[in-house]
Order: C-alpha cells, then sequence, then structure tokens
C-alpha cells in the first residue's frame, strides 16, 4: 500500500473480548462481521447506520486488515 496512512491501530485484538477475533477497537464488532456483510451487498453507508460505533475509518481500516491478510501477510495483534 503505497502512500496511505495505515489505519490498522483501529483493529484490536484481545483474547477475552470475541473469542480473540480481530474487531473495531472499543468495539464487539469483529472484522469478520463487516467483511461478511459487505460480501452480501451492503453498502459501507448502511453498515454505518446499523451500527452507531462504527465510523467509515473502521471499515476501511477491516478492509485493510482483510486485504494483509489475504496478501499473506502476518499482521500483529494489537490488544485493547
Amino acid at each position: 500500500m503505497t502512500n496511505v496512512t495505515s489505519r490498522l491501530d483501529r483493529i484490536a485484538v484481545d483474547p477475552a473480548i470475541v473469542h480473540g477475533k480481530p474487531r473495531i477497537r472499543g468495539s464487539r464488532v469483529t472484522v469478520q462481521v463487516i467483511l461478511e456483510l459487505l460480501a452480501a451487498g451492503e453498502t459501507i453507508d448502511e453498515l454505518l447506520s446499523e451500527y452507531d460505533e462504527l465510523s467509515r475509518e473502521d471499515i476501511l481500516a477491516a478492509l485493510e486488515y482483510a486485504a494483509h491478510v489475504a496478501g499473506g501477510t502476518q499482521v500483529l495483534s494489537f490488544v485493547a
């Protein structure tokens, strides 16, 4: 990813919260849930209206996280 500021600091992993799945920091919304909803055809705007705790940057962070994982990059786990 060139000339793009990473949003990965918005992703948190904590074994005590949602079984350690990557999630949006400060919430219980997992990266997986965001990706599944987008894959099912929901738009970012629809997600934002359904999940008040999310921002556009959070959703983009989930996509960035998924891109790194799909590319075979080991993403550091951020605990919080």
